[in-house]
């Protein structure tokens, strides 16, 4: 198949890179350029999507079994790969989130047809729109869309935690190699899915050229899950360390950690228990079976990012602002 990735090189779509060239796929990206190993075996077009003029000409004449956006945020966005590619590709898939879906979640159990319904992310409320718009073509013109919708996603470059500052989580292993306590949203039995990109990979993968997938929305991540207690648990022994946990609401840490958008992060996705049901999946993709437990998926990455110093990105603010947390919370608790 011929097929176009916008994006093409982040955590999720490399994963998906890989694997397509890996079969034998006839793949292009299309990207700004910027990263400097771009995998071999893609063909590579070197533009802007932002930029609609420009890409128009270098895509002028191009046609597509499937074109796959990693970078769409908003409905603004798709209505410009609407003008792109409608008549150009056979099917049209939209990275949505499953962080879209209702929230507070009215049942732990997670399905496709879950409500959308995200009031406290407004990254949550524009993919939601986004799908709307889609579906609204598909429904009218039948332009040919599959909505995409990952969870928790990640790479051995990033270890998965719940709290972290702008610079990713090595500040969070960092804290945790120097006994410093590190902050645990809630009480920490919540349940979380954690998904390896290649994992990820496979079921997209199984999705592209798929006819049964046509104005579809499929949720693709493992079924397996964890209390971030139990994850933050594993990433501690896979550093070699003990955990110190401090337990701190969710509601208090999204009053607090404004600059860092706890509200979104926590009260519109990770601060909530959910089971993804991953049945449309499986029905669709049959050979689709995750291969990367979590705990493994863990230590592995935890392996990586200590060993790859280009994956330890200090951030001193964080540090602080976690250590003026923890000693409000202390001196409250003496206060009693």
């Amino acid at each position: 198949m011929k097929i176009l990735l916008i994006g093409g090189t982040g955590t999720i779509s490399t994963a998906v890179t890989r694997r397509l060239i890996s079969q034998g796929q006839e793949l292009y990206l299309l990207n700004r350029g910027i990263r400097k190993d771009s995998p071999e075996g893609a063909r590579e077009i070197i533009c802007d999507i932002h930029n609609e003029k420009d890409a128009s000409q270098k895509l002028n004449g191009m046609t597509f079994d499937a074109v796959a956006d990693f970078i769409a945020y908003s409905q603004e966005d798709l209505e410009r790969d609407y003008r792109l590619f409608a008549g150009t590709t056979k099917q049209f898939i939209f990275i949505s989130s499953a962080s879209a879906y209702q929230k507070p979640p009215t049942d732990y159990i997670i399905t496709e047809s879950t409500p959308l319904s995200n009031p406290f992310w407004e990254y949550s409320r524009k993919k939601a729109a986004g799908e709307r718009y889609l579906m609204e073509k598909y429904t009218a013109e039948g332009f040919p869309i599959t909505i995409v919708r990952p969870s928790h996603t990640y790479d051995e470059r990033k270890v998965p935690v719940a709290v972290h500052g702008a610079k990713g989580s090595w500040q969070v292993i960092k804290r945790m190699l120097e006994g410093k306590p590190v902050i645990i949203p809630g009480d920490g039995t919540s349940l979380w899915t954690l998904t390896h990109n290649s994992d990820f990979a496979a079921g997209f993968t199984g999705l592209i050229g798929n006819p049964k997938a046509l104005g579809q929305a499929v949720q693709i991540m493992t079924d397996e899950r964890l209390t971030w207690n139990q994850i933050y648990e594993t990433i501690a022994g896979a550093a070699g360390t003990e955990l110190h946990a401090v337990h701190i609401s969710s509601d208090f840490l999204a009053a607090a950690g404004k600059q860092y958008d706890f509200s979104g992060e926590l009260l519109g996705d990770k601060a909530h228990t959910v089971v993804f049901d991953i049945s449309k999946l499986r029905r669709m993709v049959p050979d689709f079976a995750p291969k990367i437990t979590m705990v493994q998926g863990l230590r592995t990455t935890v392996q990586y990012v200590l060993t790859h110093t280009d994956c330890q990105h200090s951030d001193p603010e964080f540090d602080t602002w976690c250590d003026k947390i923890i000693d409000i919370r202390k001196k409250a608790l003496a206060a009693l």
